[in-house]
């Protein structure tokens, strides 16, 4: 089963917790046992699982990839277009997860959720898509 995600971004950089939706197509698809795979179709943007209870978390995932890969540092590529700080943010943190299913449901610690990483935004229709694999028993 596959199915896509269509959100829209408000900062240059911001991580938005996507895990309600996910679950809503986990739950949707019936698998009871098997992978759930969440790709972003995007070279500036990337998925994230990490800590969902603290929000000051997100911010200090930002601040911290900012003080590593500052903008506009000389970077060849913006020449181009201006947003090589947004396309190594991006590599560094990877276009997909693959969470496992169990009981139909995302088998995710507790205190973990699914973030899309925006970091060349604002921007609208960011795709998302989710693939679901069934493991047969």
């Amino acid at each position: 089963m596959q199915k896509e995600i269509i959100i829209s971004t408000k900062a240059h950089n911001e991580l938005i917790d996507i895990t309600k939706e996910i679950e809503k197509i986990v739950s949707e698809s019936k698998v009871k046992r098997g992978l759930c795979n969440v790709f972003v179709t995007h070279a500036t943007a990337a998925i994230l699982i990490n800590e969902n209870y603290d929000p000051n978390v997100r911010e200090d995932i930002i601040n911290a990839l900012n003080k590593m890969i500052p903008e506009h540092d000389n970077y060849k590529h913006d020449q181009i277009d201006n947003n090589a700080a947004s396309h190594i943010k991006a590599a560094i943190i990877g276009p997909s997860e693959t969470i496992p299913i169990k009981d139909n449901k995302l088998y995710l610690g507790t205190w973990q959720s699914i973030a899309f990483c925006e970091f060349d935004g604002p921007r609208s229709n960011r795709k998302i898509i989710i693939t679901i694999t069934n493991q047969k028993i």
